[in-house]
């Protein structure tokens, strides 16, 4: 099984962002933490700050893969682009949240990915990548 996590803005300072809501630990941390829970699944990781490389991402690996788990990060909540993608392609996506963003700002409920997604994970912190790759299992 081939699954890829991708990441959006600001989480590539996990760990040293906000760690009263995104905790302490860095991604590459956790990563390493995924794949040694689950050695049978072949687990790819991607992170941009920018919108348009999100896109890529999703459209080259949105045929091939077994599927996606997505942190859009605050482009949930503004990128029709990133929710058109995920609706283009057929590798089913699992949209993730490590906050519960329903207990933040208004502008936080909306998401253009989850109309088109397999399933959401929110508020779990960094487990919710793990519930994500089970959901797969």
């Amino acid at each position: 099984m081939k699954l890829i996590i991708i990441n959006g803005p600001n989480l590539n300072l996990l760990g040293r962002r906000e760690p009263q809501i995104y905790g302490s630990a860095s991604f590459d941390e956790y990563l390493k933490t995924l794949q040694n829970n689950f050695p049978e699944i072949t687990l790819e990781y991607f992170q941009s700050n920018i919108e348009g490389e999100i896109i890529t991402k999703i459209q080259e690996v949105g045929f091939n893969y077994d599927g996606i788990i997505l942190n859009a990060a605050a482009y949930t909540h503004t990128s029709v682009g990133i929710g058109d993608a995920v609706k283009a392609i057929t590798t089913p996506v699992v949209e993730v949240h490590i906050s519960n963003t329903f207990s933040r700002e208004d502008f936080r409920h909306v998401s253009y990915i989850s109309p088109n997604a397999k399933g959401i994970i929110l508020g779990f912190g960094l487990e919710s990548y793990k519930l994500a790759v089970q959901s797969f299992l």
